[in-house]
Protein backbone atom coordinates (compact mmCIF):
# COMPACT_ATOMS: atom_id res chain seq x y z
CA UNK A 1 0.00 0.00 0.00
CA UNK A 2 1.26 2.91 -0.89
CA UNK A 3 1.97 5.25 2.35
CA UNK A 4 0.70 8.90 2.42
CA UNK A 5 1.54 11.67 1.06
CA UNK A 6 3.27 14.04 3.75
CA UNK A 7 1.87 17.18 4.05
CA UNK A 8 3.79 20.15 3.42
CA UNK A 9 4.73 22.58 6.47
CA UNK A 10 2.16 24.97 5.31
CA UNK A 11 -1.15 23.13 5.40
CA UNK A 12 0.18 21.34 8.84
CA UNK A 13 0.64 25.34 9.75
CA UNK A 14 -2.58 26.00 9.02
CA UNK A 15 -4.67 22.72 10.18
CA UNK A 16 -3.32 23.97 13.61
CA UNK A 17 -3.86 27.52 13.28
CA UNK A 18 -7.89 26.36 12.88
CA UNK A 19 -7.33 23.78 15.59
CA UNK A 20 -6.13 26.74 18.11
CA UNK A 21 -9.03 28.77 16.33
CA UNK A 22 -11.72 26.36 17.33
CA UNK A 23 -10.35 25.97 21.24
CA UNK A 24 -10.49 29.52 22.04
CA UNK A 25 -13.63 30.23 20.21
CA UNK A 26 -17.09 29.24 22.33
CA UNK A 27 -14.99 30.94 25.25
CA UNK A 28 -14.54 33.82 23.49
CA UNK A 29 -18.29 34.11 22.80
CA UNK A 30 -19.10 34.08 26.10
CA UNK A 31 -16.05 36.20 27.49
CA UNK A 32 -16.60 39.05 25.09
CA UNK A 33 -19.86 39.75 27.45
CA UNK A 34 -18.21 38.79 30.89
CA UNK A 35 -14.56 40.15 30.82
CA UNK A 36 -15.43 44.22 29.86
CA UNK A 37 -14.16 44.82 33.22
CA UNK A 38 -11.08 43.29 33.73
CA UNK A 39 -8.77 45.84 32.58
CA UNK A 40 -10.51 48.28 34.42
CA UNK A 41 -8.73 46.85 38.12
CA UNK A 42 -6.28 48.11 39.22
CA UNK A 43 -2.89 46.18 41.29
CA UNK A 44 -0.06 47.17 43.04
CA UNK A 45 2.83 46.44 41.63
CA UNK A 46 5.92 45.04 43.66
CA UNK A 47 8.18 48.55 43.76
CA UNK A 48 4.50 49.82 45.29
CA UNK A 49 2.99 51.88 43.02
CA UNK A 50 -0.77 51.51 41.75
CA UNK A 51 -1.68 50.23 38.42
CA UNK A 52 -4.42 50.17 36.58
CA UNK A 53 -4.32 47.75 34.12
CA UNK A 54 -5.91 49.29 31.50
CA UNK A 55 -2.25 50.54 30.46
CA UNK A 56 -2.24 47.28 28.74
CA UNK A 57 -4.90 47.50 26.50
CA UNK A 58 -3.94 46.49 23.21
CA UNK A 59 -1.78 43.38 24.55
CA UNK A 60 -2.35 39.53 24.29
CA UNK A 61 -1.98 39.10 28.53
CA UNK A 62 -0.78 36.20 30.67
CA UNK A 63 -2.02 36.43 34.17
CA UNK A 64 -0.26 33.95 36.42
CA UNK A 65 -0.53 33.13 40.34
CA UNK A 66 3.30 32.84 41.24
CA UNK A 67 5.45 31.46 44.08
CA UNK A 68 8.88 31.08 44.87
CA UNK A 69 8.91 27.73 46.69
CA UNK A 70 6.73 25.48 44.43
CA UNK A 71 7.59 23.07 42.38
CA UNK A 72 6.56 24.87 39.33
CA UNK A 73 8.96 27.73 40.39
CA UNK A 74 11.03 26.82 37.48
CA UNK A 75 8.14 27.95 35.00
CA UNK A 76 9.44 31.68 35.98
CA UNK A 77 12.50 31.30 33.17
CA UNK A 78 9.65 29.62 30.67
CA UNK A 79 7.47 32.16 31.49
CA UNK A 80 10.61 35.44 30.97
CA UNK A 81 11.23 33.21 27.97
CA UNK A 82 8.05 33.76 26.24
CA UNK A 83 7.82 37.30 27.42
CA UNK A 84 11.23 38.38 25.97
CA UNK A 85 10.20 36.36 22.54
CA UNK A 86 7.13 38.00 22.24
CA UNK A 87 6.93 41.64 23.99
CA UNK A 88 7.83 43.52 21.08
CA UNK A 89 4.38 42.03 19.62
CA UNK A 90 2.59 43.74 21.79
CA UNK A 91 2.45 40.39 24.64
CA UNK A 92 3.25 40.77 28.55
CA UNK A 93 3.18 38.08 31.22
CA UNK A 94 1.45 39.38 34.46
CA UNK A 95 2.81 37.87 37.87
CA UNK A 96 0.76 37.69 41.06
CA UNK A 97 2.59 35.56 43.94
CA UNK A 98 0.56 34.10 46.50
CA UNK A 99 1.16 32.11 49.43
CA UNK A 100 -2.48 30.55 49.48
CA UNK A 101 -1.03 27.43 48.16
CA UNK A 102 1.36 25.43 50.75
CA UNK A 103 2.38 28.46 52.03
CA UNK A 104 5.26 28.53 49.02
CA UNK A 105 5.02 32.65 48.71
CA UNK A 106 6.24 33.10 52.64
CA UNK A 107 8.82 36.39 51.56
CA UNK A 108 7.88 40.31 51.03
CA UNK A 109 7.45 41.86 48.14
CA UNK A 110 11.25 42.77 48.38
CA UNK A 111 12.43 39.62 48.92
CA UNK A 112 9.92 38.32 46.01
CA UNK A 113 11.52 40.99 43.42
CA UNK A 114 15.07 39.96 44.72
CA UNK A 115 14.54 36.14 44.00
CA UNK A 116 12.57 36.52 40.35
CA UNK A 117 15.53 39.22 39.53
CA UNK A 118 18.71 37.21 40.82
CA UNK A 119 17.21 33.17 39.81
CA UNK A 120 15.57 33.61 37.02
CA UNK A 121 16.17 37.77 35.35
CA UNK A 122 12.50 38.14 35.57
CA UNK A 123 11.57 41.50 33.92
CA UNK A 124 8.32 41.09 33.41
CA UNK A 125 5.33 42.65 35.24
CA UNK A 126 5.32 41.56 38.75
CA UNK A 127 2.37 42.79 41.40
CA UNK A 128 2.25 42.73 44.76
CA UNK A 129 1.53 39.51 46.64
CA UNK A 130 -2.09 38.70 47.02
CA UNK A 131 -4.45 36.10 47.59
CA UNK A 132 -6.31 34.23 44.78
CA UNK A 133 -8.76 32.45 46.94
CA UNK A 134 -11.82 33.06 49.13
CA UNK A 135 -13.61 36.48 50.32
CA UNK A 136 -10.53 37.96 50.90
CA UNK A 137 -9.22 37.43 47.09
CA UNK A 138 -7.69 40.30 45.19
CA UNK A 139 -10.24 42.20 42.70
CA UNK A 140 -8.33 40.33 39.62
CA UNK A 141 -8.44 37.14 41.27
CA UNK A 142 -11.99 37.78 42.20
CA UNK A 143 -12.92 38.70 38.37
CA UNK A 144 -11.16 35.95 37.11
CA UNK A 145 -12.70 33.33 39.48
CA UNK A 146 -15.90 34.33 38.84
CA UNK A 147 -15.94 34.14 34.68
CA UNK A 148 -18.39 31.04 33.66
CA UNK A 149 -16.51 27.71 33.31
CA UNK A 150 -14.50 26.60 31.97
CA UNK A 151 -12.10 29.33 32.47
CA UNK A 152 -13.84 30.52 35.75
CA UNK A 153 -13.84 28.51 38.86
CA UNK A 154 -11.40 28.44 41.75
CA UNK A 155 -7.49 28.66 41.35
CA UNK A 156 -6.22 25.18 41.73
CA UNK A 157 -2.66 25.78 42.56
CA UNK A 158 0.26 28.10 42.18
CA UNK A 159 1.46 28.87 38.05
CA UNK A 160 -2.20 28.50 36.84
CA UNK A 161 -2.49 30.88 34.09
CA UNK A 162 -5.63 32.78 32.13
CA UNK A 163 -4.51 34.11 29.00
CA UNK A 164 -6.38 37.80 27.92
CA UNK A 165 -6.78 38.90 24.32
CA UNK A 166 -5.54 42.13 23.45
CA UNK A 167 -9.63 43.70 24.10
CA UNK A 168 -9.19 42.44 27.33
CA UNK A 169 -11.49 39.08 26.68
CA UNK A 170 -9.99 36.19 29.14
CA UNK A 171 -10.25 33.54 26.16
CA UNK A 172 -8.26 30.46 27.74
CA UNK A 173 -7.02 28.83 31.17
CA UNK A 174 -4.25 26.65 31.27
CA UNK A 175 -3.79 24.76 34.46
CA UNK A 176 -0.55 25.05 36.17
CA UNK A 177 1.32 21.63 34.72
CA UNK A 178 0.96 23.55 31.26
CA UNK A 179 4.94 24.79 30.75
CA UNK A 180 5.16 27.86 29.19
CA UNK A 181 6.59 26.59 26.24
CA UNK A 182 3.37 24.01 25.96
CA UNK A 183 2.70 23.81 22.25
CA UNK A 184 -1.00 24.71 22.51
CA UNK A 185 -0.47 27.69 24.74
CA UNK A 186 2.16 28.76 22.36
CA UNK A 187 0.32 28.09 19.71
CA UNK A 188 -2.74 29.82 21.64
CA UNK A 189 -0.40 33.45 22.17
CA UNK A 190 0.53 33.23 18.43
CA UNK A 191 -2.86 33.16 17.30
CA UNK A 192 -4.34 36.36 19.47
CA UNK A 193 -0.85 37.82 19.08
CA UNK A 194 -1.84 37.88 14.58
CA UNK A 195 -4.89 40.11 15.28
CA UNK A 196 -4.57 43.56 14.09
CA UNK A 197 -3.44 45.55 17.79
CA UNK A 198 -6.07 48.33 18.90
CA UNK A 199 -3.83 51.87 18.65
CA UNK A 200 -3.02 52.63 22.60
CA UNK A 201 -0.28 54.95 23.76
CA UNK A 202 2.47 52.77 24.36
CA UNK A 203 4.15 52.39 27.91
CA UNK A 204 6.55 50.53 28.98
CA UNK A 205 6.87 47.11 31.23
CA UNK A 206 9.10 48.58 33.25
CA UNK A 207 8.65 48.25 37.38
CA UNK A 208 7.27 51.39 38.94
Amino acid sequence: MRNPSPRSPAIVAAIFALSVAATLGPNRVAAEEASKELLDLSARRLAGSEETLSRYRGKVLLIVNTASECGYTPQYAGLEALYERYRDKKFSVLGFPSNDFGEQEPGDDRQIGAFCKSNYGVEFPMFSKVRVLGADAHPVYAYLTSLPKPIGGPVEWNFQKYLVDRKGNVVARFESETKPNDPALVAAIEHLLSEPATATRPESDAPS
